[in-house]
């Protein structure tokens, strides 16, 4: 039977010291992983990043669609009648000065709904139930009637759209298309989730 004199300080310390050091490598190994699943995934990383967009074989009339967080965005290059026949349709349209400011940012929210007139970058989804509209520069067509002047149309259930994302009055769309912030940068490239540098 061993006593309390028999006990070694020094190898008591060294079992005790050896414990502490296998006790923390395995809370190390246990709480990397698990913080680590509190970061976003690469995957998600890039569904939100920005996305950079080349304009510069986009016609007068024509545009295109890239993918920024999962949804459409695009980006139409109008045309000088099409920016002249925006102004005429101010009496047909339910917000013709964009005044809901969370539908665009604080530089886009003017008569255009753009930094440069020409070019209109919009969220291509409908602010009813979230379906997709149609494009539709034709102007006067049959099923849309002689006021139309081109624009954006939801086959889902009849909203209509001007050609600067604007919703028309009476139809089931209660806003304005969304305008994402975006910036150039240059001449012929938009980088769509950012805003413009402040200089």
């Amino acid at each position: 039977m061993s006593t309390v004199e028999d006990v070694d300080p020094g190898r008591r310390r060294f079992l005790t010291a050896t414990a502490a050091v296998v006790g923390g490598v395995g809370v190390a190994f246990v709480a990397v992983p698990f913080l680590k699943s509190w970061s976003p995934s690469e995957r998600a990383k890039a569904a939100g990043a920005p996305v950079e967009a080349d304009i510069s074989k986009l016609e007068d009339g024509a545009m295109m669609t890239v993918e920024w967080r999962g949804k459409p965005v695009w980006l139409l290059k109008r045309s000088k009648k099409m920016l002249d026949d925006l102004p005429g349709l101010k009496d047909q349209l339910l917000d013709p000065n964009s005044e809901m400011a969370s539908q665009q940012p604080k530089y886009a929210q003017n008569a255009n709904r753009s930094i440069k007139p020409e070019v209109l970058v919009l969220v291509g989804i409908c602010t009813h139930l979230g379906c997709s509209p149609t494009f539709r520069p034709d102007v006067a067509p049959a099923d849309l009637g002689p006021t139309w002047k081109g624009g954006f149309f939801c086959p889902c259930h009849g909203s209509r759209f001007d050609l600067a994302g604007r919703v028309y009055k009476g139809v089931p769309a209660p806003s304005n298309m969304e305008v994402p912030s975006y910036r150039y940068l240059s001449d012929s490239r938009i980088l769509i989730g950012v805003d413009p540098e402040v200089a």
